[in-house]
């Protein structure tokens, strides 16, 4: 049974997700503020998931996400009543993998959680890749670059997968919006522009030179 950490000061919202993700064969585990959620999450190492709110007490969402990146790439759901645009792309550069507004469906909701579990543990026909420095293992999930391991969030790492398993392929706004967020996803091409361009601050000089812009299309992945 896979645990999932729900952080949410709002204890009507924490127990309704709850009780979804118990319904549907999860084991949730809950905190009422940021303080309590990394205290929890260092508890219990074998979280497969993350759902946070971000106007929570002590240390707000964003923080709790900034900090669990510092050593994890399990997938983070941003759940919060906050809309604007800054919010959901200060979310993503946070390190989040989805995005969602309150009030939501808990079904999708629930959905949205199955879905990146599922691409978390997809599996793949071929294990590494790797284009001059860098070296990417799909099967267990890391990326390393000069040797040093490099930490990807999971959407991060998907797409740098999409296009080192296809190099020289030029991939679409939205078709890596497709593939990566589902064809549910209510965000817009900026997501994945934001998410590209912390991917290549990550990885240097070799993002730089090797993830390309197709301007008026997409990107690439450009290996000699």
């Amino acid at each position: 049974m896979k645990k999932i950490l729900v952080a949410d000061d709002e204890e009507l919202i924490m127990n309704l997700v709850c009780d979804f993700l118990r319904r549907d064969g999860y084991e949730p585990l809950s905190a009422g503020d940021g303080e309590e959620a990394l205290e929890v999450f260092r508890n219990n190492q074998d979280i497969a998931l993350v759902i946070l709110d971000i106007m929570m007490p002590k240390i707000d969402g964003w923080e709790v996400c900034r900090t669990i990146r510092q050593t994890s790439n399990v997938p983070i759901i941003m759940l919060t009543a906050r809309s604007q645009e800054f919010d959901e792309l200060t979310g993503f550069e946070a390190g989040a993998d989805d995005y969602v507004t309150k009030p939501c469906s808990p079904v999708v909701l629930m959905k949205r959680v199955a879905a990146l579990l599922k691409r978390d543990n997809s599996p793949v026909s071929m294990s590494v890749y790797q284009i001059d420095d860098l070296k990417l293992d799909a099967e267990a999930h890391d990326v390393f670059l000069h040797g040093s391991s490099v930490m990807l969030t999971l959407k991060e790492f998907s797409i740098l997968y999409k296009l080192i398993s296809n190099p020289g392929r030029v991939f679409s706004r939205e078709q890596l919006l497709d593939d990566i967020w589902g064809f549910d996803f209510d965000g817009d091409m900026r997501t994945v522009d934001s998410h590209v361009a912390r991917l290549r601050t990550k990885l240097g000089d070799w993002g730089i030179k090797h993830i390309r812009t197709i301007f008026g299309t997409g990107y690439k992945i450009e290996a000699e």
